[in-house]
C-alpha cells in the first residue's frame, strides 16, 4: 500500500470517527436535555366577567397547527417536506387570519392547541400574542405542552427546538387553572412523543358549582396509538371525579383518535395506517358518566383534520379527530365543524353550543 493510499485511509478514518463522535454527542445531548414539566399551577391573565346565567353558551376548539399549516403545507413527520413555517411573513399573516376567525365566532370559551411560545419552526414568534390581542375581553391561561431539544432533522432545514402549548380562554373569570401531566411513550420514542398534558380551569357559576373546563392535545406520533388511549382514560377519570363532586365538566381538544370509529365511510379510505387515527377502544367509556360529542353531520360530512403529507388536495386522507367530552349535567344544543377547507391549519375548528342542567 503506497503512502497516498495510506493517507486517504487515514483521512477517511478521521472523518468517520468525527462523524461518530458528533452523532454520539448529539444523541447524548437529546437524552440529557429531555425533561418533563410535571403538574403545575397556571397563571390566569386577562379580563373576564363573573359568571352570567344564560340559556346557552358556546365553545370553540381549534388545533392551529403552530400557525404553519396553510393549505399548501406538508409536514415532514406526516410525509411532507416542510419542517418550518414557510416564512416569518407568511406565518404572521396566517396567525392574523386564525385570530380573526376566532374573534368572529364570539364564543364564551376557546380551547386552542399547538400554540408556539418560542420555537425554531416558527421563527421564535410568540404566537400567544396574536390570540390575546384578538380575544381582549377574555381571561386566559397557557399550559406548556412540551419543551423539546433541538431536532437536527431534516438535515438541510432542521425542525429545531420547540416550546409549545395549549391556551384556554374564558369570558368568565377563571378562579384557578392547572397543568396536569399525562403519560407518554417510553424509551427512544419518548423523544418523538415529547411531553403531554391537559389544562384544567375552574369557573364558578351563579349556583356555586364549578364549570370545569378541560383542554387537551393527545399524543400523535406513537408506536400503536395506545398511549393516547391511556391519556384519555386519565382525563375521563378526572372529569368523573369532578362530576361526582357536583360540578359541570366539559373537555375539548384534539383526541388524535378517529372519533367516528371509521371515518373512511364518509371521507374515503386511508392510503396507510396512521397511529394517530385509530378508533377509540370500544370499552373506553365503560364505568364513566362522561359522554363523547362528535361534530358531525351525515347529510353534510366535514372532517376536522387532514394528513399533511402534501398540500391539501382532493383525495387526501381526512378524518374526524377533534371533539368534546361532556358530563350528564351539560346539554348539547348544537355541534358542528367550522369548515375552513384547511386554509389556516391542518385542522378545522369545531364548535359546541350547550346549556347547563340544574
Amino acid at each position: 500500500m503506497n503512502n497516498t493510499m495510506k493517507l486517504v485511509l487515514k483521512i477517511a478514518g478521521i472523518v468517520l470517527a468525527s462523524v461518530i463522535l458528533i452523532v454520539g454527542c448529539y444523541v447524548t445531548y437529546v437524552f440529557l436535555s429531555y425533561h418533563r414539566m410535571g403538574d403545575m399551577e397556571l397563571t390566569v391573565e386577562g379580563k373576564a366577567e363573573t359568571w352570567t346565567q344564560k340559556s346557552a353558551y358556546t365553545i370553540v376548539s381549534y388545533n392551529i397547527g403552530f400557525g404553519a399549516y396553510e393549505s399548501d403545507y406538508g409536514f415532514f413527520m406526516d410525509g411532507g417536506k416542510q419542517s418550518r413555517a414557510w416564512s416569518k411573513d407568511r406565518l404572521d399573516k396566517n396567525l392574523l387570519k386564525i385570530a380573526d376567525l376566532l374573534e368572529r365566532e364570539k364564543a364564551d370559551f376557546y380551547c386552542v392547541q399547538e400554540v408556539d411560545s418560542d420555537a425554531t419552526r416558527t421563527y421564535h414568534v410568540d404566537e400567544r400574542d396574536y390570540l390575546t390581542k384578538a380575544l381582549v375581553n377574555y381571561g386566559y391561561s397557557f399550559a406548556p405542552n412540551y419543551d423539546s431539544p433541538y431536532l437536527f432533522y431534516p438535515v438541510f432545514c432542521p425542525h429545531g427546538a420547540s416550546k409549545s402549548g395549549i391556551m384556554t380562554f374564558s369570558s368568565y373569570r377563571m378562579e384557578k387553572a392547572n397543568r396536569v401531566q399525562l403519560p407518554v411513550e417510553s424509551g427512544v420514542r419518548k423523544i418523538l412523543d415529547l411531553d403531554r398534558c391537559y389544562a384544567k380551569s375552574y369557573i364558578k357559576t351563579e349556583s356555586g358549582k364549578y364549570f370545569v373546563l378541560y383542554n387537551f392535545h393527545l399524543s400523535a406520533y406513537t408506536a400503536d396509538g395506545k398511549i393516547a388511549s391511556e391519556q384519555l382514560k386519565l382525563v375521563l377519570k378526572d372529569m368523573q371525579k369532578e362530576y361526582e363532586a357536583g360540578n359541570y365538566c366539559l373537555a375539548a381538544g384534539d383526541f388524535n383518535k378517529d372519533l367516528l370509529g371509521d371515518s373512511s365511510k364518509y371521507f374515503g379510505k386511508a392510503d396507510a395506517e396512521y397511529t394517530w387515527a385509530k378508533p377509540i377502544p370500544e370499552d373506553m367509556f365503560d364505568g364513566y358518566d362522561i359522554a363523547l360529542t362528535v361534530p358531525f353531520d351525515e347529510n353534510d360530512p366535514v372532517p376536522t383534520c387532514r394528513n399533511a403529507d402534501s398540500a391539501y388536495h382532493k383525495g387526501q386522507f381526512v378524518v374526524t379527530i377533534d371533539g368534546f367530552l361532556l358530563s350528564p349535567n351539560i346539554h348539547v344544543r348544537a355541534v358542528n365543524v367550522i369548515n375552513t377547507e384547511f386554509a389556516f391549519s391542518d385542522h378545522n375548528p369545531v364548535k359546541l353550543e350547550f346549556s347547563l342542567v340544574e
